[in-house]
């Protein structure tokens, strides 16, 4: 199944390459859900998360127009525009503090008594102010592999690192959110 996507993903590639119309829909109406829920999750704000997916989109025109653009691993490639895109947000704001969509946002809402509510609220606040004291490169890597549910290899192509390199940023940052969350 994989290797199937990765080869329909490279189709869909060449065709965008060749300016087709209805690939490049096609690439848009697959991928931008999963920018939006990225940039949602790491900009809280859906208007800036709208932003991002649709300023990543315009890169990714403008960078196969210019002839570049990714050579293979477009999901990888969209990722890493959006995630460059952040980060030049936050360095534009200086805004310290990142506020990460609530999970119960993203879970199909069901009827909870108001105290597990409150419970999974607080909850929730903990680990979001965990994660604001990780690198932002560990913090990508926890959302990438954990949220976004990313392979090791994945993830690596997002960040333009080696996989042993994600290796250790994860385990470096489950180390600092264990030793965060113990100190609460």
């Amino acid at each position: 199944m994989k290797r199937k996507q990765t080869t329909d993903e490279a189709k869909l590639l060449q065709a965008a390459r060749a300016w087709d119309m209805e690939a490049l829909a096609a690439i848009y109406d697959i991928y931008s859900p999963l920018i939006y829920r990225y940039a949602m999750r790491l900009l809280g704000n859906a208007d800036l998360a709208e932003d991002c997916t649709a300023e990543t989109f315009a890169r990714f025109l403008k960078a196969l127009r210019d002839g570049g653009g990714p050579s293979k691993n477009l999901k990888a490639y969209l990722y890493r525009v959006a995630h460059n895109w952040i980060t030049d947000y936050y360095r534009r704001n200086t805004v310290q503090q990142v506020e990460l969509e609530p999970l119960s946002n993203l879970l199909p809402s069901e009827e909870k008594p108001l105290d597990v509510q409150a419970a999974l609220g607080e909850e929730q606040e903990r680990v979001r102010q965990a994660l604001l004291k990780l690198t932002p490169e560990q913090r990508q890597v926890i959302v990438l592999r954990f949220l976004e549910e990313q392979s090791l290899r994945e993830v690596a192509e997002a960040i333009q690192k080696p996989v042993g390199a994600v290796k250790a940023l994860q385990h470096r940052a489950i180390a600092a959110l264990r030793k965060v969350l113990a100190e609460d």
